[in-house]
C-alpha cells in the first residue's frame, strides 16, 4: 500500500514584503483555500512564473486572453502598492490559472508570547 501526502485545503502563510500595503502587512498571517477558481478583487497565493518555489501574494485584477501573436492566458495579477517595488503582472505578464494555489479567506496577527 502506497502512502499519499495530505493536502489540506486551508494553507497559512506569512506576509514577508510591503507589496499589499495597506490591506496586507509585513508580519501578518493569512488562511487561505487551495483552489484554481478566482474571480476579480480577491487576493491569491500564486507561484511566481519565472521564479519557481517563490509564493507571491496579490490581488486578481481580470482575466487576459490569450492573442494570435502568441501573448500567454491567464490572470492578471496586480499589488496594492506598486510604489514599494512591487513584482506583479506589470513585469511578468498573466499567470496561468494552473499556478494559482489559493484564495484568502482571513488575515490574522500572530499571538506574541511573553518572555
Amino acid at each position: 500500500m502506497r502512502a499519499r501526502r495530505k493536502c489540506w485545503p486551508i494553507m497559512r502563510v506569512e506576509v514577508a514584503e510591503q507589496s499589499m500595503v495597506p490591506a496586507l502587512r509585513p508580519g501578518d498571517w493569512l488562511l487561505a483555500w487551495r483552489t484554481h477558481r478566482v474571480r476579480p478583487g480577491q487576493v491569491v497565493l500564486a507561484w511566481h512564473p519565472q521564479r519557481p518555489g517563490f509564493l507571491l501574494v496579490k490581488r486578481v485584477a481580470w482575466w487576459e486572453q490569450g492573442g494570435a501573436e502568441g501573448a500567454a492566458a491567464g490572470w492578471w495579477l496586480a499589488s496594492d502598492n506598486p510604489v514599494a517595488g512591487a513584482v506583479d503582472s506589470a513585469r511578468f505578464g498573466p499567470v496561468p490559472a494552473e499556478r494559482i494555489v489559493a484564495v484568502v479567506l482571513v488575515r490574522y496577527w500572530p499571538i506574541r508570547r511573553r518572555r
